[in-house]
């Protein structure tokens, strides 16, 4: 089923966020909800839902993704650090910062790693044990889910 929604409205949205700086806005309608969220300097998704028939469309914004069996196995390897909640992941204190790692980068126990707003609140994730930063597998202003790894530390 497709379902038709206002491209105006839509871009609009997108141009407040640009705007503003703020990751994510929605508005609801009689018409229905239009919820449209991004990274820094890039369009993440933007989705319609239409009033009690509820259907939701993703736009066609070109979003990479690994394959879900890939990204399984990186949950399930030794080093990996997992997300404690869902939210979006930074990897600097703030725009324009320095990033708190880099591949390639030791680390020492109880060092912050990266940043997970949920809530509107910035959760320090700390290094589980020291280790090397052998890869970064989220992107700053990503969203990211429970139990999603977020880097490899060997």
């Amino acid at each position: 089923m497709v379902v038709s929604f206002d491209a105006a409205a839509v871009r609009a949205l997108a141009t407040i966020l640009a705007d503003t700086g703020l990751t994510e806005i929605e508005i609801e309608g009689k018409e229905g909800r239009i919820r449209v969220a991004r990274a820094p300097a890039q369009m993440v998704a933007a989705t319609v839902q239409t009033a009690p028939a509820a259907t939701v469309a993703p736009a066609a914004a070109p979003v990479a993704s690994a394959p879900v069996a890939a990204e399984e196995d990186l949950a399930k390897h030794p080093g990996a650090v997992l997300s404690p909640m869902v939210g979006v992941a930074y990897l600097a204190p703030e725009p324009g910062a320095t990033p708190f790692i880099a591949v390639g980068q030791a680390v020492s126990a109880g060092q912050t790693l990266l940043l997970i707003e949920a809530m509107k609140t910035f959760n320090q994730i700390k290094a589980p044990r020291a280790g090397t930063v052998t890869r970064i597998l989220v992107t700053p202003g990503a969203p990211v889910e429970y139990g999603e790894p977020l880097l490899i530390l060997e």
